[in-house]
């Protein structure tokens, strides 16, 4: 976990209670993914026989925190031949919305439907990996760092070495570098403006020289580029030009890394999924 000192301490720390928000839109039509997949969008590709909206779904419910779920697309209608699926809306009450044109607007949209005091955790419905120990260690550990905003890392070292061959886009920052997690939570009120500036930079997600030139400023740019950057001085700088605290929760779990973009990344979490029930069934007792 990665802290700031660029602000003043503040007393509004999250509740226990949060509200999850699933980015579920395809990004583009046609999706590879769900061509592939042969199926209406990207979110409802299986993964293992379960589509991965549902994996994360389950995911998200089964961590206590979270007690209410606002899903941005694919609507009900979509979800037709998927009784699973549907029936978990239902018995969730799981909410859906339209998706916005973007990720970022379709999580404002979301936004304007829960009051600005409640703590909000953002991912996607490509996170087919996702676990409830996932989501658990992070808001546990975004709680502890008293910000607005937190977002969640991986060690790129780690990932590389849990899954070698695998292309993953990564922050070359000193002491890391460090890949994204999908996982972002929104603490405060204050919090929330990030969204705002999440628009601005969210055509550069893989081009992450230019997310920091649009940030940080040209002098930040320099030092990322000559490797000078570390984590701790780009979240202080970044915290004292959006005038909110933001921090970093570095995930002990590599495969919180892998989002599902490509056909390639759904056979891997496949891959990831068959090693994970098998070993739980070697684990079984024997009778």
């Amino acid at each position: 976990m990665h802290t700031i000192d660029a602000l003043p301490i503040m007393a509004d720390l999250a509740p226990e209670s949060v509200t999850a928000i699933v980015l579920a839109a395809d990004r583009k039509s046609p999706d590879a993914v769900a061509i592939e997949a042969g199926t209406r969008c990207k979110a409802l590709a299986p993964v293992a026989g379960i589509p991965m909206l549902q994996r994360v779904l389950q995911a998200l419910r089964e961590c206590a925190p979270v007690d209410r779920i606002i899903v941005c697309g694919p609507r009900p209608d979509v979800m037709e031949g998927l009784p699973e699926l549907q029936e978990l809306f239902i018995s969730q009450r799981i909410d859906c919305i339209d998706c916005a044109d973007s990720p970022s607007a379709s999580a404002l949209s979301a936004f304007a439907a829960i009051p600005p005091e409640r703590p909000t955790l953002l991912t996607t419905a490509d996170h087919a990996l996702l676990s409830s120990q996932m989501v658990g260690f992070f808001l546990r550990q975004a709680r502890l760092g008293n910000w607005d905003v937190a977002v969640a890392l991986a060690e790129h070292q780690a990932v590389v070495a849990r899954f070698p061959g695998s292309r993953r886009t990564a922050f070359r920052l000193r002491g890391g570098p460090y890949c994204g997690c999908n996982l972002i939570a929104f603490l405060t009120p204050r919090g929330r403006q990030m969204a705002q500036f999440w628009h601005r930079v969210e055509q550069d997600r893989k081009r992450p020289w230019r997310v920091v030139t649009r940030l940080l400023g040209l002098r930040a740019m320099a030092d990322y580029a000559l490797g000078l950057l570390t984590l701790e001085q780009a979240l202080q700088q970044l915290s004292r030009r959006l005038e909110m605290r933001i921090g970093a929760v570095i995930l002990p779990y590599p495969e919180a890394a892998v989002d599902v973009d490509t056909p390639a990344d759904r056979h891997l979490a496949e891959a990831v999924l068959s090693e994970r029930d098998g070993a739980a069934g070697d684990s079984e007792p024997q009778r």
